[in-house]
């Protein structure tokens, strides 16, 4: 059974009625139960469950801490460009926004990581728009020899892959690799998607798989909230990650929260998600699936950051940008970010926030053979 077929499954789903009919004695054994099933998954989704939100964060608190301890890996994102063939509304890199682009030169993707590693990490996420034209493989692959020198682990957000060419990038060192979905419901996708290899839904649905087989250490998924209900999308977002976590045992599965931020387009998030939504959000996925790893970015609030701290985030975002070449280079040209960032925090800020809190910040967990 693909993913797919799980989606399909539970697509046309009633949803309202699921929500509303869930029952206080369900949500409290969800909230204490070992292996959550898909009801009470459903439960735990329900607007009812708001009002048990300070037992499922202690829940949530003491599942995190088996797992994984007091610590929070950190990362940050690398642009390599930003050249885009899509259209999608919600995008500061749609191809029809009239902004300044650029692709790094090698000797600019040395600079940027030289100046990036020198802030101790070693974990980095390269990112590039969704042009092949632009950003091929070959480029790519030219990028990665010069990252191997300062980064042990380097992951990949860029446009969707086959698997034979997931692999050609696992043997250049690439071992992680986040694609979020965005939205599940297929519907609204296609909206959103209007024009552009992106706007192929089922390739970019079946492409984490793609990525286990092909050899990836860790996979990381996740939607865009704002654009569809976010019950419905979370629904969806942590079956798809069991359904990865079961099917590639030997692989680590996270997941990350985005929420839409201002960008150049000026798209406004069709649905609201609160930031006791986003609580929600957080312990219902540590709950559902213990060993998941949860990512929150510098799109959120610096104070609201440190207060998920201890909930289930387990990855966090540090130093960042979202401009090509964002760390060492000049703003190229007018509204060049993919999107606002609100968390301008250092990469020593970050850690010594952690370590107030009781935490330890992890800069390299990871050494490639």
């Amino acid at each position: 059974m693909s993913y797919y077929d799980i989606y399909t499954k539970y697509k046309d789903s009633k949803w309202n009625g699921l929500l509303e009919d869930v029952s206080k004695q369900t949500i409290e054994r969800s909230i204490y139960s070992d292996n959550v099933n898909i009801d009470q998954l459903i439960a735990l989704l329900s607007p009812k469950a708001e009002e048990r939100l300070e037992e499922m964060a202690s829940r949530a608190h003491e599942i995190t801490l088996r797992y994984f301890g007091r610590t929070i890996q950190l990362y940050t994102p690398m642009y390599l460009s930003d050249y885009c063939d899509n259209e999608c509304l919600y995008c500061g890199f749609n191809s029809k926004n009239r902004i300044k682009r650029k692709r790094l030169s090698l000797d600019e993707v040395e600079k940027e990581a030289q100046f990036i590693s020198a802030t101790g990490l070693k974990h980095i996420l390269i990112l590039t728009g969704d042009s092949r034209s632009q950003s091929p493989i070959n480029y790519i692959k030219d990028c990665l020899e010069t990252l191997r020198k300062y980064f042990s682990s380097v992951s990949i957000e860029i446009y969707a892959l086959t698997e034979n060419e997931y692999k050609e990038l696992v043997q250049e060192g690439v071992d992680g690799l986040t694609i979020y979905q965005e939205t599940y419901d297929e519907e609204c996708y296609k909206k959103l998607h209007p024009k552009g290899p992106k706007s192929d839904y089922l390739f970019r649905l079946d492409a984490p798989e793609r990525g286990a087989k092909a050899g990836m250490r860790n996979i990381n998924i996740g939607v865009l909230l704002g654009l569809n209900d976010w019950r419905r999308d979370i629904f969806f977002t942590a079956l798809h990650a069991k359904y990865l976590q079961d099917n590639f045992t030997d692989v680590e599965i996270g997941s990350s929260i985005p929420r839409i931020r201002p960008n150049i387009g000026n798209f406004k998030a069709l649905y609201e998600v609160s930031d006791k939504n986003m609580v929600q959000i957080i312990l219902v996925l540590r709950l559902f699936l213990p060993r998941l790893g949860i990512s929150v970015s510098t799109r959120e609030d610096p104070n609201f950051r440190e207060n998920l701290i201890g909930l289930g985030i387990t990855r966090m975002s540090a130093g960042s940008t979202t401009r090509v070449g964002g760390h060492t280079i000049e703003v190229y040209g007018e509204g060049s970010s993919q999107f606002e960032i609100s968390d301008t925090r250092s990469v020593a800020e970050i850690m010594a926030l952690l370590e107030k809190k009781g935490y330890q910040g992890i800069l390299k967990d990871w050494l490639p053979l």
